[in-house]
């Protein structure tokens, strides 16, 4: 079999039936569906999950289990594919028809590890804005030699995987965390010996207002240092925390430092994790500030950023509040 596509599932019966149609309406034959029910709790979803493989038996598995988080439920997913690679599909989002027709096309062409695409950011009321990752398109590439792969979205769902890089190098999601996805694609990158970047999209993100990036509990934004601590720690583990230095730190100063802070501020800005983040970045990334590969990062990051190191937090909640009325 040629693909599996991993959908976790909790708690999201308004959206589902919508993200698996879009699995099954596929141009291409060679590939399956894995619900991973992961303790869903509404009363609806483990029943569903059952009603949709009974419409697409020759499609669609069902696994039923106590709750893991995200992460949990696609370890599962993968112990349970039988895909040479792996499609994870967020419940609450959608693919492209043409989805798996390309991707398979992509693969007879250079055999890859990992193939990169775009996704749409979906809005209510907008028109999907596309989003593609600043990589050298249509051409293999190595962290390696290209060590700018490790600034790209590190999300799992915009990305085919072949399922050898996981099992090869017993990677897991972590379970029952936040940011998991950044403690997983990092170490992916650095195994796979071959990454392909596609220039089109074909992945739907759905922003809701109970994601990660709208959550309200300030104190779970402290799991980022957590998530760059087992980084840290498997890079030095493996051998690659010196080759990696500085990729490692310029993702720090994005995820911690700009986007941590920024996801507190909007919530407290008197939080003491607003120090405790920066405290960390002078603790392990001491010389952060002239990290050459900060020139990547887009205009508005480097004024956060310039605004964080002067501890001005009211301008950066202020800019914030402003941004968030016009939007």
């Amino acid at each position: 079999m040629k693909i599996s596509i991993i959908i976790p599932v909790y708690n999201v019966a308004e959206y589902l039936r919508k993200c698996v149609e879009s699995t099954l309406n596929q141009q291409f034959d060679d590939y399956e569906v894995i619900l991973v029910d992961d303790g869903s709790t509404d009363g609806i979803c483990p029943a569903l999950c059952d009603e949709l493989q009974a419409a697409s038996p020759e499609k669609i598995r069902v696994i039923h289990q106590e709750n893991k988080g995200l992460g949990g439920a696609r370890n599962n997913g993968i112990e349970a594919s039988r895909g040479e690679y792996l499609l994870f599909v967020d419940s609450d989002d959608y693919i492209s028809e043409l989805t798996l027709k390309e991707l398979n096309r992509y693969i007879e062409r250079y055999h890859a590890d990992v193939y990169d695409f775009g996704f749409y950011v979906c809005k209510e009321g907008e028109k999907p804005a596309p989003q593609i990752d600043n990589i050298p398109k249509d051409i293999v590439l190595r962290a390696k030699d290209h060590p700018s792969l490790m600034e790209a979205n590190p999300t799992a769902w915009t990305r085919l995987w072949k399922r050898s890089l996981f099992i090869d190098h017993q990677i897991q999601y972590p379970s029952r965390v936040w940011y998991e996805d950044i403690r997983t694609t990092e170490k992916l990158f650095v195994c796979a010996d071959s990454i392909v970047s596609i220039p089109q999209c074909f992945y739907y993100y759905l922003v809701r207002e109970n994601s990660i990036t709208h959550n309200k509990n300030v104190s779970r934004n402290r799991e980022i240092i957590d998530a760059f601590d087992d980084l840290i720690a498997w890079f030095k583990e493996n051998g690659y925390y010196d080759q990696y230095y500085e990729e490692l730190c310029r993702l720090a100063v994005e995820h911690i430092f700009v986007v941590g802070s920024v996801r507190v501020l909007r919530i407290d800005d008197k939080s003491p994790l607003l120090k405790e983040f920066a405290d960390y970045m002078k603790k392990n990334f001491p010389d952060y500030k002239k990290n050459k590969r900060l020139d990547s990062m887009n205009r508005n990051q480097k004024m956060v950023l310039g605004l964080l190191n002067r501890k001005q937090y009211h301008l950066v909640r202020r800019m914030f509040e402003i941004k968030d009325r016009i939007s």
